[in-house]
């Protein structure tokens, strides 16, 4: 097994100075600005700021529009074993302050995506690619890793835990400490890469499921995922969404998500990489402040296609202005 955290696929790597630079007085935030670049399970990121899974594609849909060296790194669409089509319509509501989905991770599968995707992210300059990995099955998402395995540039896993875990009577990992910390175990121990564990809010202790994932061998942690939800139209009464409940993402969880981040960081000492209604620079900051070492970006990008850039340029103008000379230093730089 490789050491998985001897990876650095940023292309914003530190050129060396030269000896006029090293005698030179100007501070480095002054010469070039805030040094925006963040370690995530020893993952090097040019920005804390990532695109979320299942709001970026693959990744070569947003080429175009989004300059892909400018963000810290994309996590795709949850891979599963077989291509999968979803839920049926409708899947997706807008609510107050945010939004509810039902996709049920449509996706081509992780064969395909290796075939037909990764040559293609391969080429793209700057581009951090983490794979996220879904399964009903231990052995479905061990299946998974092992095919990713084998493929070139890809940079970390992240291990969606809020799937239904057939085998267990449809229990969801995300929200037993035993079957999570099962589920991690294997899954690290088969992964040639580092691990990032998406965990569920839906849950007692968010700490306490954190703490089971590291314990279990997780190199990071992602949360929170959307919360369980439901909405009904008043003049048909029946379900907006076609599966009935579906997930809240959007402004509306903020709140909850940084504290649950909060609580986590106080409870583990692996990474965070925070998310939950990021719409701008500010709550990004708020989400690091908290404890998160990067985040990610989702919901905002339904509404503006190009929301991860424009929030990871604003993070630098907020750093510059208020004197941040790293961003790495506003995690857990909560003043109590």
């Amino acid at each position: 097994m490789t050491n998985k955290g001897s990876y650095n696929l940023s292309m914003s790597s530190t050129t060396p100075k030269t000896e006029a630079a090293a005698t030179t007085p100007t501070p480095l935030k002054l010469r070039t600005g805030p040094d925006m670049r963040v370690t995530v399970a020893g993952v090097e990121l040019a920005s804390p700021v990532i695109a979320a899974s299942g709001t970026f594609g693959y990744g070569v849909e947003f080429e175009e529009i989004v300059t892909i060296a400018k963000i810290g790194a994309f996590v795709t669409k949850g891979l599963s074993r077989e291509p999968m089509a979803g839920n049926p319509t409708p899947r997706i509501v807008e609510t107050s302050s945010g939004m509810l989905n039902a996709i049920g991770l449509q996706n081509m599968g992780v064969k395909a995506f290796v075939a037909e995707k990764m040559p293609r992210l391969r080429q793209i300059p700057g581009a951090v690619v983490i794979a996220n990995v879904f399964g009903f099955t231990i052995d479905d998402c061990l299946e998974v890793i092992r095919v990713l395995n084998d493929a070139p540039g890809i940079a970390m896993y992240e291990l969606n835990a809020s799937c239904p875990n057939t085998s267990h009577g449809g229990m969801v990992f995300g929200t037993d400490q035993h079957l999570l910390a099962e589920l991690v175990s294997k899954c690290e121990r088969a992964s040639l890469r580092p691990l990032i564990v998406k965990l569920s809010p839906n849950v007692t202790s968010i700490a306490k499921m954190a703490k089971s994932a590291e314990d279990a061998g997780a190199s990071g942690l992602s949360l929170v995922n959307t919360f369980l939800s439901m909405a009904i139209d008043v003049e048909t009464r029946r379900p907006r969404i076609a599966n009935v409940t579906a997930g809240l993402s959007g402004p509306a969880i903020k709140p909850i998500a940084v504290r649950m981040v909060y609580e986590v960081a106080n409870a583990v000492k692996i990474p965070i990489l925070g998310m939950g209604g990021i719409l701008r620079a500010e709550d990004a900051v708020e989400f690091m402040l908290a404890g998160a070492t990067a985040v990610q970006v989702g919901t905002a990008s339904y509404a503006d296609p190009r929301a991860v850039e424009n929030i990871a340029n604003g993070l630098r103008r907020w750093c510059a202005t208020h004197e941040v000379a790293q961003a790495s230093s506003l995690t857990r730089g909560l003043q109590l």
